[in-house]
């Protein structure tokens, strides 16, 4: 297992975190029997940062996760976990999760806490609420340790989200798709510029990157590679490419899928690929682009919708269906961010488009915005 430093503490964190959202599931539940032997191999094999938030398998990963930590291996790990930022309503609130969560994981303090899924409203919605006495005042007690927070906003917001706390740490979403997608590559290096941590999540897009068989549009490119790697070795390999990346993320729930993650974090030292391998990954990513239906950027220009639609939200995971032709895995995602809950917004569903057209004559990429939306209904929401 190889290692990288927390800049701000010094803490020699395993490249590989376990991410506990997507734990092994018997009869729509946990399997704890199977969700515990394999954080446990994780951690006897090197992992040493664990993931966990408090609507992860409808709250019980904390209390599995806490679990698994007993009988020593709380002493081998640094554990994460995050306040639910649209459960809170007041600053009391804030005391009352992190309490409650203590209590699930058996300890006494959070080495890396997380204010929960930051977007720009929401930031400014719970700093008022007093996020930040909670903050300085659960580091004092001890009760945190090192506090980060995990962002699921619009580019501009990211930086100033930073700049806003004395944050040693963040999560950002990212990988050869994602240059460009809420912090990206600009905030990668943005916040490292700040001596801040940055831990990564969805480095395979919801295991998608990673799937053994790709699109054969895409497979022949992977093809091409002199050093042959497996698809979710390229995905993984390319992020810890990155020198500025501190841990990267698994939602690891087959042992299988642990070994071979494992494998791979002993051996992907940063800068280690070369020229034409990150070339070809570009490729790959430019590919994967070909197949999505419709060529949103997500820049926002088109918003705010006059009746709420979260139009780059739709977009978003109409191109992830089209890109991966997972169905189940592309509905979930999209109620649950076009819910509202995510991004601290109201309702933002496709099927709320009234054709008005205001959109239209904002979207720099002349999306017919309406038209699509109603494929966006028809797959999304009818199917």
């Amino acid at each position: 297992m190889l290692y990288r430093t927390m800049p701000k503490n010094g803490d020699q964190l395993s490249i590989l975190g376990f991410g506990c959202m997507r734990l092994p599931m018997v009869d729509g539940k946990i399997d704890e029997g199977r969700a515990i032997s394999q954080i446990r191999e994780a951690i006897d094999n090197g992992v040493n940062y664990v993931d966990t938030a408090w609507p992860y398998h409808d709250g019980e990963s904390e209390t599995i996760l806490g679990k698994a930590l007993q009988d020593g291996y709380r002493e081998k790990v640094k554990v994460a976990t995050k306040l639910p930022t649209w459960m809170v309503e007041s600053r009391e609130d804030m005391d009352k999760f992190l309490n409650a969560q203590l209590e699930k994981l058996g300890t006494d303090h959070i080495d890396y806490y997380l204010i929960h899924a930051l977007s720009g409203p929401s930031w400014n919605k719970i700093k008022a609420q007093g996020a930040v006495d909670f903050l300085d005042q659960a580091q004092k007690d001890g009760r945190i340790v090192n506090p980060g927070f995990s962002f699921h906003g619009l580019s501009e917001d990211f930086q100033p989200i930073v700049d806003d706390y004395d944050w040693v740490f963040c999560q950002i979403q990212y990988n050869y798709l994602d240059q460009e997608f809420q912090a990206g590559t600009k905030g990668l290096e943005y916040a490292a510029s700040k001596d801040m941590g940055v831990i990564i999540m969805e480095p395979l897009r919801g295991g998608n990157l990673g799937l053994p068989t790709p699109p054969p549009a895409v497979a022949e490119i992977w093809d091409e590679a002199e050093t042959r790697f497996a698809p979710v070795e390229w995905a993984l390999r390319w992020i810890w490419n990155h020198p500025e990346v501190t841990v990267v993320l698994s939602g690891m729930n087959v042992e299988e899928h642990v070994k071979q993650n494992m494998a791979i974090a002993g051996e992907a030292h940063a800068d280690s690929l070369s020229p034409e391998e990150l070339a070809l990954v570009d490729r790959v990513a430019a590919k994967y682009r070909e197949l999505m239906q419709v060529g949103c950027t997500g820049c926002s220009y088109c918003m705010p919708c006059p009746l709420g639609v979260q139009i780059p939200t739709c977009f978003d995971m109409f191109n992830k269906l089209h890109m991966f032709g997972n169905l189940a895995e592309a509905k979930h995602m999209y109620n649950a961010f076009a819910e509202g809950t995510v991004l601290q917004r109201q309702p933002g569903f496709a099927s709320q488009c009234i054709e008005c057209g205001e959109c239209l004559e904002k979207c720099p990429q002349q999306i017919a915005i309406p038209e699509v939306l109603k494929r966006v209904v028809d797959e999304l929401e009818n199917a």
